[in-house]
């Protein structure tokens, strides 16, 4: 035990002399990228084959790993962490997310702020549980059942931004995204998160809420590149003379006073004007700018003439859900779907959404990430089997992940940038 001790104690010091890579000089607050157990749990798990057997061999030979551009935190680090958080954040980068996602939308005096949905305060926050309460446009009404126990109506709410000044919003912090709907209670409501995630990280001195441009400062200190998403209102546009071309143009502005190059920002929407006004008015930011895509379910798919189309207008990057790039033959192999093929002969490229955001995979309930190919997926190691289909033969250029550290040991074992 002494002898190993000692070994151990020489193994830290030459560790902490070895020269630190350029990737982690440019992260200040970030000394270097740390995976976890997760990404060599996955390994473990996967059927056996080469793709094992490679990444097997990196987690027994590789000795650092370095933040890539493939790894996009998706909200941050969500499956553990409140999304679009100052703590989310930082565990992305510390995982090796070369890119950060901040989802933007305003407030009532128009300060853009870090949000997934302009209407997602009652799930995303503790405002519930705060006199900002009485602002809701709908306030918390709890369950109801009848004399059998039978729910009859679930509880609800609905809290917005555009409800709040940018000072009232501040004064919240972040939970798990997540809502009880069975809630007799406030209470009972804000403690709906499922079981394969946690609140360990969501106490009452965490979930620190940002405005866009603290997340930009933010960014720019952990070395990582950006993602906003200009998110749609729930407000009717123009709000207070506050127009959807002035929104647009405010969150690329943000960007510009902050110093950032559009050279690392990927500005994204689902709505393609806004994707048509970076082009036509921002072009150097419009040339990376992201289109998401919202199809729900098959029958939404864009065909071939589609992305044809968008690319005509001067969509460069597409942004479809898992299920849309990857489908699944007899013997359960994974393929690259027909709009994968189809996107990349219309000449788009590819980012995907979202890795890690479905709980366990082996209980056969994965949701509609996985409807076009869930009956290939039976265990947790699938995770690689997905991520090397999407890179090898469909060659997406960045995967969103609630748990970047997944993607980011994928692509520093596999040579993607």
């Amino acid at each position: 035990m002494r002898l190993t001790l000692a070994r151990l104690a020489l193994l830290a010091l030459a560790t902490a002399s070895l020269p630190v890579l350029a990737h982690d000089r440019e992260r200040e607050g970030i000394a270097s990228v740390q995976l976890g157990p997760r990404p060599f749990f996955l390994v473990n798990d996967m059927p056996e084959g080469a793709l094992k057997k490679r990444l097997q061999h990196c987690a027994a030979t590789r000795e650092h790993y370095r933040p890539t551009l493939f790894s996009i935190g998706h909200r941050g680090a969500a499956l553990q962490f409140p999304e679009h958080t100052k703590e989310s954040y930082e565990a992305a980068a510390r995982m090796g997310a070369g890119i950060v996602e901040c989802d933007v939308t305003f407030t009532k005096d128009k300060e853009l702020v870090c949000r997934h949905a302009q209407n997602d305060l009652h799930t995303t926050t503790n405002i519930l549980a705060t006199p900002l309460a009485s602002k809701c446009i709908k306030p918390f009404t709890p369950a109801v059942f009848d004399a059998a126990g039978t729910l009859v109506a679930p509880a609800a709410a609905e809290c917005r931004t555009a409800e709040l000044t940018l000072a009232e919003f501040k004064t919240l912090r972040g939970k798990m995204d997540a809502f009880n709907p069975r809630g007799r209670s406030v209470a009972e409501y804000m403690a709906g998160t499922p079981s394969w995630r946690t609140d360990l990280y969501a106490g009452p001195t965490s979930g620190t809420l940002l405005t866009l441009k603290e997340a930009i400062a933010l960014f720019k200190q952990l070395g990582v590149k950006m993602t906003p998403e200009l998110k749609a209102t729930s407000v009717a546009m123009p709000f207070d003379g506050f127009t959807q071309a002035a929104y647009a143009q405010k969150m690329i502005d943000e960007h510009k006073a902050a110093g950032v190059p559009a050279r690392d920002v990927w500005a994204q929407s689902f709505d393609l004007k806004d994707i048509l006004y970076w082009v036509r008015n921002e072009p150097a930011f419009g040339r990376q700018a992201v289109f998401l895509d919202a199809a729900a379910v098959p029958a939404d798919v864009p065909s071939a003439d589609q992305l044809k189309a968008w690319r005509a207008q001067g969509v460069r990057i597409v942004a479809p859900p898992l299920w849309e790039l990857l489908a699944a033959d007899t013997s359960g192999n994974l393929l690259p779907s027909q709009y994968a093929r189809n996107a990349k002969a219309a000449g788009l490229d590819i980012i995907t959404w979202s890795l890690e955001r479905s709980g366990i995979l082996a209980d056969g309930n994965n949701g509609s990430y996985y409807q076009t190919y869930d009956s290939a997926i039976t265990r947790e190691g699938d995770m690689f089997r997905m991520l090397d289909v999407l890179a090898e033969q469909i060659g997406v250029i960045g995967v969103f992940s609630d748990w970047p550290a997944t993607v980011s040991f994928y692509a520093n074992c596999t040579g993607q940038r």
